[in-house]
């Protein structure tokens, strides 16, 4: 029984990165394709793409970004909030991750957001993960 998808994906996005696979499949759900789209704008992941392995399941799958001497671009994958403790941030605790290196990704009453872009827009919320 899975009770924590977010962990999952990221759990099958770590392994794939240290396993050095250029792809990964996670089952698919708008919050995972919105963390992805996060991923990949930040430069994280290479791409993603949404899969219909059959009417009734979609298949989220990632491509991973590699530097040219094959090492990973994602160094850390870690998840804060999880479903027996939530971790709220108001729109002045949103921390840089890393001294600015690494991505916090929050869900926020306006969409699912980076935490600098939480801290343009002056908006808290969900502190879901953090990535460097």
């Amino acid at each position: 029984m899975q009770t924590d998808p977010i962990a999952d994906m990221l759990t099958r996005i770590r392994n794939a990165a240290r396993a050095k696979h250029p792809r990964v499949d996670v089952p698919a759900s708008k919050l995972k394709i919105e963390i992805a789209r996060i991923l990949k704008e930040e430069g994280f992941i290479a791409t993603y793409k949404v899969a219909d392995e059959n009417k009734t399941r979609k298949s989220l799958r990632i491509f991973l970004k590699y530097t040219t001497d094959r090492h990973s671009v994602l160094n850390g994958l870690k998840r804060v909030s999880r479903p027996g403790r939530r971790v709220y941030r108001g729109k002045t605790g949103v921390q840089r991750v890393l001294g600015g290196m690494g991505v916090s990704i929050l869900t926020t009453p306006k969409g699912v957001m980076t935490g600098k872009s939480a801290r343009k827009t002056g908006v808290g919320g969900e502190l879901l993960c953090e990535v460097w």
